[in-house]
C-alpha cells in the first residue's frame, strides 16, 4: 500500500516540474484533476510548430514566387497548402510544387484582367498522424498590374535656390519598381533629389546643373517602361518678392508601426520662404536629434513610427509677411500580437476548460479559434468567453488534439496554438466501492437552474467520506458535463447555465478512496419555459432634418415580436446623464425641440404584454447647425497707434453657437458719419487689428459670428478714438514727471504723473522699494495706473522707494523718494508731497466713482454672469466714451488663491471655466484713460452642482473582528465630488467580470464613509466597488477592491468580550475591591494602576510669576499670618498643616483641593473690590500657606503618574457632558485666574515645567511622553492632577473657592477651564462652599495649565468647609478682604522701596 501511494506521489510531481502547466478551469477541473489527475497514465506534451511561415509577397507577372513553409515535431510532418481556404492538388499542378522543406514554388505567375489564379491568400498545413494538424498564419500574394503611370512628369522652372517637384504616380504596388533619370542617365543618390512616397521627384535648392530631361522609369521584368520626358528649367534668382504658393502640400497616409514616413510641405515664394511642422497643435523639434528631422524642401522625415506617432500634422510656411498652413493626417497601424499565448492542458473526460488567449494591434484584431485544422464554429459547447477565450464543456476524447488562437486585422494576421490532452483513468486500487446514491431527486426546477438532492449509498449510509459526481447532458446528446461538489458529505449540489424549456438528463456517482462508484439511474428533468420579451429592434437609423429635430426609425423586433403592443424611444443629450423616453405606436418618430449642432443619443425598446424587451445599442446623431443665436462676448477695443485699433472678442456661449464657427464678422463705423459702414471679415482667430484709420477720430465697432449657415446677431456697438499722433518707441521714456508718497501704517500710498514728454510710448511703470534700498522688490503696473498701494510694510520704517517708465525698449530714468511708516498709535492723515522741479502736477484728485450694484447671476455648474452699474454714466447708462471696466474674481479655497481678470467694454461680462459648486467673489473697477477707480464692493455666487466626476477614493476591505461573515468597507469622499455628497452605492460581487447589474447593491445614505455588510460566504472572494451621488446624479465607480473573507468562524473568542483586559468606551471598569485606594486629587491613573501613598500627601504647586524673590514671600506671609487671630483662621491653619500628612486617609474617599493664591508680585496693585462683574459676590475666606514649609515638595514619583497622564481625557468626551453643559456649570464651578500679563512657568519647589496645551486636552508635565497602557472608561473618566486656566490680568483680580462638584460628575474638557476640586467620593454628602468673585472673572483670555498644590484630606476638608460655612458671614469676609487689602499695600510699599 505504502509503495502504491509513493508511486501516486511520484507521478503527481513529475507531472508539476515536467509540464508546469495551468489546472484547467472549470468547476469540474478546478475539483476533479486534483484528484484524478495522479491516477492518470501520464503522458507528454509533444513539441509541434512552425519554424518558418509564409509572409506577403508582391509578384509581377510571369516571375517565380516562393511562399516558405517549415515545421519541427518528433515525427516529420506532412505539409499540405491552401488557398483561399481550399487545399491545393500539387501532384497534377505543372506551376506549382512542394519543396523539399515545405515550401510552395509557383513558377511563371499567371495574371490577366479576368484570369487570376495565383493572387490570394495561402496557407501551410502541417499534419502528424495520431497526433494533430497546425495551420501557419495567412499570407497574401499580390500581382501587380501592368506597367503603367496614373500621371507623367510636366516641364516645369525653378528659380536658382528654389525647390521642384516632378510628378510621376504609378499604382502602389509599383512603386517600389520607380526610379527616375536625367537625360537619359540613372539619378545618383542625393540628398536633394528625394522621391517621394507616390513616386514624385523632390527637388530642392536648384542649381543650374540641375537643369534638364527627366523621366521616370518602371523596372518591371522584361522591357522597362518609361514615362514621358519633361524639362526643367533653373531661373536666375528673383528680385522682387514673389507670392507664397505649396507646390506639394502634405497628403495623408497610413504606416505599420516601425516603418518611416515622409510628409512633403514644398513651398515656393521670395524671399525663400521656412517651413516648421506642428502636430496636433504642438510644434515638432526637427533639428535631427530625434525621431523627427526636416530634410531639404520641406520634407519631414518620421523614423520607427510609432502609434503615439498618429495625428494631425500640419506644416506652415512663412515667407516675407506671408503665412501658408497646409494639415495632413498620419494613421499608425499595428499588426496583432499576442499578449497571452493559449497554454497546453491536461484534462479529463466530461471536464470543462478554457483556453486563454489575448491579442492587440490597431484595428483591433478579430479572434477565430482551430482545431486541428479546422475552424471551431461556436456552440452550446464550444464558446467564446471574454472576447478571445474558447471554452470547451464536457469534454469527450474525440477533442483532443491542437488548438489555435488565430488573430488577423486589416494590416496582418498571427497564429498561437496549444494542445489538449486527454487522460485515461489508471486502474483503481483494491477496495470496496460505494453503491449508486439513492433517491436523486430535483429539489428546485427554474429556466436556467436546477437543484439536486440525494441519499448517501446503501453501502456507506452515513457517507462523511464520499464526494459526488454530477454527469449531466441534454436529452439525445453524447457529450456529458460534469459537476463536482465543494466538499466531503455534500448530498445536493446546484447546476446553473443551462437553457431554458430542455431536457435534461442527470445521474450521481459517488467516490471514496478507492475510486468512482456506481452511477445512480439517469433522471430526466425539464428546465422552466422563459418569458418571451421582445429582442431588440434591428436597424435602427436617426438623422438629423432640421436643427431642432431628429428622426428615428426601426425595424420590428425578430424575436417576440406576436404582440408588441408599443415601443419606447428613449434619448439624452450626450454629456448629460438623464435620458427623456416618448411612447411610440409605429416604427417611427421624429424628436423635436432639442438643441442646435447638438449630439444625442437614441435608443428604442419594444414591450409586449410580459413587459418591457431588450433595448437597441444606441445610436449617435447630431442636429444640424444654425446661425449663432448670441453674439460674441466681452468686446474690447485698445487703440495701438493713429491708424491702428485692436479688436479682442470671446467666442458667444457654447450653448448658443448653433455651429463650427467659421469666423467673424466685423463692422465698423465714423461715429460722426453712421451710415457709413465698412465690413471686414475676420477667421476663426480672436482678434483683428483694424488698420487705415483715420488720426484722432473716433470710430464704432461691432462683431458678429459665422457658421456655415450664416451670420448670427452681432454685439452692441463700441467706440473708441484714435491717437492724434504716433508715439515714438525707438526710446526709453523720460523720467516721471511728479511722485507723491503717502505713508501709513503698514502700507505706502505712491501716485504719480507721466512723463512731461508725452511723445514716448509708455507702456507701463516699474516701482522699486525697500528699507533703505528700493532694490529688495520689484512691482509693475499698467501705463494708465497713477497710483498703487504698497502693502505689508513694517511700521516705523524708513523705506526708500523709485519709480520708473518702461516701453519695449527698456526701462527711463528713475525717479526716487523715501518715507517713514507711520508707528502704531499714529491714526493721523498727514499727506507729505514730494516736489521734483521745476515741473510739479498735483495728482489728479478726483478718482473715478467705482461701479455699484455689482450682481453675480449664477448659469450653469462653470458659467456666471457679472452686471454692474456706473454712477458715472448718463441715466441710460450708454457708453460714449473710450473707458473699459476690468472684472476680478477668485474663490477661497485654497487660500493662496490669486485673482483672475478681465476686460470688459459693456457693463456687463460673462466668466466661464470656473469649478462647480464654488463660491466665488467679484469685484470691479472702471478705468478712463488715466483715471482709475477703485475696486467696487464684492458680489459673491456659487456654481451650480455637478455630478461628481472621480469616484471614491482610499477603498479598504476589512473583516470584523469575531464576525468572520461580516466586513466593514471605508472610503473617502471622492476628490472631485462638485456638490454635497448625499449618498454612495457599493456594488460587491464574487466575479468582478460580471455585468454591473449582476452586482449586489448595498446603498449608504447621507456622507457616512464607513458601511458593514453581513451574512457573507465564508472563504470566498469579494470584488467591491464605491459609487458617489449628490444631488445632480451619479459619478463614476472606483476601481474593484479584492478581499477574501476568513475561512471559518473564529473559535477562539472569550465567553466574554469584556474579560479581555482593554476596557472600549461603554464597557465597565474592572473592580478593584473594597481596599482600593484612589490617588490624591480623586483621580485613579489614567492607565488603571492606583497612585502611591506617597502621591496622597504631595501638593501640586504651580507659581505663575516670576522674578519674586523667596525672601519676600516669606516676610509677606509672616505679616499675613501676624493679622489671623479668630477661631476660624486658627481651623484653617489646621487645615493648611494638615496637608503635610498628619491624618489618616479613607481609602474610599475623593480628595479636596482647596484653593491658593496666585500673586504678580513684579507687578502687584490692588484692584478695587467692586469692579467685579457679578452684582451679587458670594464671599468666602480662602486659606493660604503661612510659609514655604507649608508647600510639600513633589516628589519624584509624580513625574512618572505626570508622563502617563499627558492623554488622560484625550477622547474620552462623554456626549452628556457636552449636552448639559450649561447645567453643570452651576454644580461643577472653575476656579479661573486672568493676569494682565502671562506669567512665567515657573514652579516653586523643583515642580515640572508646563506647557501650554488646550483645555481639557493636556495636563502639566516635564517632558511630554506618549501615553503607556489603555484608557479607562469614559462612564469613569479619570481626573489628571488638579490644573486651572491662568489667564493674563492683575494678579488678585480673581481668586475663588470652588465648590465640590457632584459625586461622578464627569469631567468637561470642553469648558474653559478645569475644575481645582476632583469628584466627590460616591457615598459622601455634598458640601456647599461660598465663593468670593474680586475681578473679571469671565474675560476670555487664553487659558494656560498650571499645576495646583493638592488638597487636604477630605475629612480634614469637610470639617474646615464646615466651619467656614458655620463661623464666616458676610461681615467678617469684608474684614478679612479689608486685611487683605492692608497686605497688599504693604506689599507695595516694600517692593517700590
Amino acid at each position: 500500500m505504502a509503495a502504491r501511494r509513493a508511486r501516486r506521489l511520484l507521478g503527481s510531481l513529475c507531472i508539476a516540474l515536467l509540464f508546469a502547466q495551468p489546472a484547467p478551469t472549470g468547476a469540474a477541473a478546478r475539483s476533479g484533476s486534483r484528484s484524478l489527475l495522479t491516477e492518470s497514465l501520464v503522458r507528454t506534451f509533444t513539441p509541434f510548430y512552425f519554424l518558418v511561415e509564409p509572409l506577403d509577397v508582391l509578384a509581377v507577372r510571369g516571375m517565380s514566387v516562393i511562399m516558405n513553409c517549415s515545421a519541427q515535431c518528433e515525427t516529420p510532418p506532412r505539409i499540405e497548402w491552401r488557398k483561399d481556404g481550399s487545399l491545393l492538388n500539387l501532384v497534377s499542378d505543372d506551376r506549382r510544387q512542394l519543396l523539399p522543406d515545405g515550401s510552395l514554388l509557383i513558377n511563371s505567375v499567371v495574371h490577366s484582367k479576368h484570369n487570376k489564379p495565383d493572387e490570394g491568400y495561402y496557407q501551410c498545413v502541417a499534419t502528424v498522424d495520431s497526433l494533430g494538424t497546425i495551420v501557419s498564419r495567412t499570407a497574401k500574394l499580390t500581382v501587380a498590374g501592368l506597367p503603367r503611370f496614373t500621371s507623367q512628369p510636366e516641364p516645369t522652372s525653378v528659380r536658382r535656390g528654389g525647390s521642384a517637384v516632378l510628378g510621376c504616380e504609378v499604382t502602389a504596388e509599383l512603386a517600389p519598381l520607380l526610379r527616375w533619370e536625367r537625360e537619359r542617365q540613372a539619378l545618383g543618390p542625393e540628398a536633394r533629389a528625394l522621391q517621394l512616397p507616390g513616386g514624385a521627384l523632390l527637388l530642392s535648392n536648384a542649381s543650374a546643373s540641375d537643369a534638364g530631361l527627366y523621366r521616370c522609369v518602371l523596372d518591371t521584368p522584361g522591357t522597362p517602361k518609361y514615362s514621358d520626358e519633361a524639362e526643367l528649367r533653373v531661373l536666375p534668382d528673383a528680385e522682387e518678392p514673389q507670392k507664397l504658393a505649396l507646390l506639394k502640400p502634405p497628403s495623408s497616409l497610413s504606416r505599420l508601426a516601425g516603418q518611416s514616413a515622409l510628409l512633403p510641405c514644398v513651398a515656393a515664394g521670395f524671399p525663400p520662404p521656412l517651413v516648421r511642422w506642428a502636430r496636433n497643435g504642438e510644434e515638432l523639434p526637427t533639428d535631427g536629434s530625434g525621431r523627427f528631422q526636416l530634410l531639404p524642401g520641406g520634407v519631414l522625415e518620421i523614423r520607427d513610427v510609432t502609434e503615439a506617432d498618429a495625428g494631425t500634422f500640419t506644416c506652415i510656411a512663412e515667407s516675407g509677411n506671408d503665412t501658408l498652413e497646409a494639415q495632413a493626417e498620419l494613421a499608425v497601424q499595428v499588426p496583432p500580437t499576442f499578449l497571452k499565448r493559449p497554454a497546453n492542458i491536461y484534462a479529463h473526460e466530461s471536464m470543462d476548460i478554457v483556453f486563454e488567449c489575448e491579442v492587440t494591434g490597431k484595428p483591433t484584431p478579430t479572434v477565430k479559434w482551430v482545431k486541428n485544422g479546422d475552424v471551431v464554429i461556436p456552440s452550446d459547447y464550444f464558446k467564446i468567453v471574454k472576447e478571445h477565450n474558447l471554452q470547451v464543456l464536457g469534454l469527450v476524447k474525440s477533442d483532443e488534439g491542437f488548438y489555435q488562437c488565430i488573430a488577423e486585422n486589416d494590416v496582418g494576421n498571427a497564429q498561437a496554438g496549444a494542445q489538449l490532452i486527454i487522460l485515461d483513468l489508471a486502474a483503481a486500487p483494491a477496495g470496496p466501492l460505494p453503491s449508486a446514491p439513492r433517491d436523486v431527486v430535483a429539489t428546485l426546477v427554474s429556466t436556467r437552474f436546477i437543484r439536486l438532492t440525494w441519499r448517501p449509498p446503501a453501502s456507506d449510509p452515513h457517507g462523511d467520506n464520499l464526494t459526488y459526481s454530477i454527469f449531466y447532458t441534454k436529452e439525445g446528446i453524447n457529450r456529458e458535463r460534469v459537476e463536482n461538489t465543494s466538499r466531503a458529505g455534500e448530498t445536493q449540489v446546484m447546476i446553473q447555465s443551462l437553457m431554458p424549456e430542455t431536457v435534461y438528463v442527470f445521474r450521481v456517482v459517488a467516490q471514496n478512496r478507492h475510486g468512482p462508484g456506481e452511477s445512480s439511474a439517469p433522471l430526466k428533468v425539464a428546465t422552466q419555459p422563459e418569458v418571451q420579451l421582445p429582442g431588440p429592434a434591428p436597424n435602427i437609423r436617426a438623422f438629423s432634418s432640421s436643427p431642432t429635430s431628429v428622426t428615428v426609425t426601426w425595424e420590428t423586433p425578430l424575436s417576440g415580436n406576436g404582440d408588441i403592443q408599443n415601443y419606447k424611444l428613449y434619448y439624452m443629450e450626450k454629456g448629460q446623464h438623464t435620458e427623456q423616453d416618448v411612447d411610440v405606436a409605429g416604427l417611427s418618430h421624429t424628436v423635436t425641440g432639442l438643441k442646435k449642432f447638438t449630439e444625442y443619443s437614441f435608443r428604442v425598446v419594444a414591450y409586449n404584454k410580459h413587459g418591457p424587451g431588450v433595448s437597441t445599442h444606441d445610436v449617435v446623431v447630431r442636429t444640424l447647425s444654425d446661425v449663432p443665436s448670441a453674439p460674441p462676448q466681452n468686446l474690447t477695443l485698445e487703440v495701438r497707434n493713429s491708424k491702428s485699433i485692436l479688436l479682442q472678442w470671446q467666442p458667444p456661449p457654447a450653448g448658443t453657437q448653433s455651429g463650427q464657427i467659421t469666423g467673424y464678422k466685423i463692422r465698423y463705423r465714423k461715429v460722426a458719419r453712421k451710415s457709413d459702414v465698412t465690413e471686414s471679415v475676420a477667421g476663426t482667430q480672436l482678434s483683428q487689428l483694424i488698420e487705415g484709420l483715420e488720426r484722432g477720430t473716433e470710430y464704432s465697432f461691432r462683431v458678429a459670428a459665422m457658421t456655415i449657415n450664416g451670420t448670427g446677431p452681432a454685439t452692441d456697438w463700441v467706440s473708441a478714438e484714435t491717437f492724434e499722433s504716433d508715439l515714438d518707441e525707438s526710446r526709453v521714456p523720460e523720467v516721471p514727471s511728479s511722485l507723491h508718497v503717502r505713508p501709513l501704517v503698514t502700507s505706502i500710498v505712491v501716485s504719480w504723473t507721466p512723463p512731461e514728454n508725452q511723445d514716448v510710448v509708455v507702456r507701463g511703470y516699474a516701482i522699486g522699494y525697500g528699507i533703505g534700498s528700493p532694490h529688495a522688490q520689484t512691482i509693475k503696473v499698467d501705463y494708465k495706473q497713477r497710483y498703487y498701494t504698497i502693502e505689508n510694510l513694517d511700521p516705523s520704517s524708513h523705506y526708500v522707494i523709485t519709480l520708473k517708465a518702461f516701453n519695449n525698449v527698456g526701462e527711463g530714468i528713475p525717479l526716487y523718494e523715501s518715507a517713514v511708516t507711520r508707528p502704531h498709535s499714529d491714526t493721523s492723515e498727514v499727506d507729505l508731497f514730494v516736489i521734483n522741479a521745476p515741473y510739479t502736477p498735483v495728482p489728479d484728485p478726483s478718482p473715478m466713482m467705482p461701479p455699484v450694484g455689482v450682481q453675480a447671476s449664477i448659469l450653469s455648474h462653470d458659467t456666471i454672469r457679472i452686471t454692474w452699474a456706473d454712477n458715472s454714466l448718463p441715466k441710460n447708462q450708454k457708453i460714449t466714451d473710450a473707458r473699459f471696466y476690468t472684472v476680478r474674481w477668485k474663490t477661497n479655497i485654497p487660500a493662496n488663491t490669486k485673482y483672475k481678470t478681465a476686460n470688459a467694454t459693456t457693463l456687463s461680462y460673462l466668466v466661464t471655466g470656473l469649478k462647480p459648486n464654488t463660491l466665488y467673489e467679484f469685484s470691479v473697477m472702471v478705468t478712463k484713460g488715466r483715471r482709475s477707480s477703485t475696486w467696487s464692493m464684492t458680489a459673491h455666487g456659487t456654481t451650480f452642482e455637478l455630478v461628481p466626476t472621480s469616484p471614491p477614493k482610499d477603498v479598504t476591505v476589512v473583516s470584523k473582528e469575531g464576525k468572520p461573515r461580516t466586513i466593514i468597507v471605508n472610503w473617502q469622499p471622492p476628490s472631485e465630488a462638485n456638490g454635497k455628497i448625499t449618498g454612495y452605492i457599493i456594488y460587491y460581487s464574487t466575479d468582478v467580470n460580471a455585468e454591473i447589474h449582476d452586482w449586489v447593491i448595498e446603498p449608504v445614505v447621507g456622507n457616512r464613509l464607513t458601511h458593514q455588510i453581513q451574512e457573507l460566504t465564508l472563504d470566498t472572494p469579494y470584488f467591491f466597488k464605491i459609487q458617489a451621488r449628490n444631488s445632480k446624479g451619479m459619478g463614476p465607480m472606483s476601481e474593484a477592491v479584492q478581499f477574501r473573507t476568513p475561512k471559518a468562524e473564529s473559535s477562539d473568542k472569550m465567553p466574554n468580550d469584556q474579560a479581555s483586559g482593554s476596557a472600549g468606551k461603554g464597557s465597565r471598569p474592572m473592580d478593584l475591591g473594597p481596599d482600593y485606594k484612589p490617588p490624591l486629587g480623586g483621580s485613579n491613573s489614567p492607565h488603571g494602576s492606583p497612585t502611591s501613598p506617597l502621591d496622597s500627601n504631595m501638593l501640586l504647586v504651580i507659581i505663575v510669576s516670576v522674578g519674586v524673590i523667596t525672601i519676600v514671600i516669606v516676610v509677606i506671609v509672616a505679616v499675613f499670618c501676624t493679622r489671623r487671630t479668630t477661631s476660624h483662621q486658627k481651623k484653617k491653619r489646621a487645615a493648611c498643616k494638615s496637608v503635610n500628612g498628619s491624618h489618616k486617609y479613607k481609602g474610599n474617599s475623593k480628595d479636596v483641593k482647596p484653593p491658593d493664591l496666585w500673586i504678580h508680585h513684579e507687578r502687584l496693585e490692588l484692584k478695587p473690590i467692586d469692579k467685579s462683574p457679578d452684582p451679587n459676590p458670594i464671599m468666602t475666606d480662602t486659606p493660604i500657606p503661612r510659609n514655604s514649609q507649608d508647600i510639600t515638595p513633589v516628589d519624584n514619583s509624580m513625574d512618572s503618574n505626570i508622563h502617563q497622564r499627558r492623554n488622560s481625557y484625550r477622547g474620552h468626551e462623554s456626549e452628556d457632558s457636552m449636552s448639559t453643559l450649561a447645567g453643570r456649570r452651576g454644580m461643577r464651578p472653575k476656579m479661573m485666574m486672568p493676569f494682565d500679563s502671562q506669567p512665567p512657568q515657573q514652579s516653586v519647589r523643583n515642580t515640572p515645567s508646563t506647557d501650554t496645551m488646550p483645555a481639557g486636552s493636556a495636563v502639566p508635565s516635564a517632558e511630554l511622553a506618549e501615553p503607556e497602557g489603555p484608557f479607562l472608561p469614559a462612564e469613569e473618566e479619570p481626573q489628571g492632577p488638579p490644573t486651572a486656566h491662568v489667564r493674563p490680568s492683575h494678579p488678585l483680580k480673581s481668586f475663588a473657592v470652588p465648590a465640590v462638584p457632584n459625586a461622578g460628575g464627569p469631567f468637561d474638557p470642553a469648558l474653559p477651564s478645569t475644575p481645582l476640586l476632583s469628584q466627590q467620593a460616591p457615598g459622601h454628602p455634598l458640601h456647599a462652599v461660598k465663593t468670593a468673585s474680586i475681578g473679571t472673572l469671565g474675560r476670555t483670555r487664553p487659558p494656560m495649565p498650571v499645576v495646583v498644590p493638592s488638597a487636604p484630606e477630605v475629612q480634614e476638608t469637610t470639617r474646615m468647609l464646615e466651619d467656614s460655612e458655620s463661623s464666616y458671614e458676610p461681615d467678617e469676609l469684608t474684614k478679612e478682604m479689608a486685611h487683605l487689602e492692608g497686605l497688599m499695600k504693604d506689599l507695595n510699599a516694600i517692593t517700590t522701596a
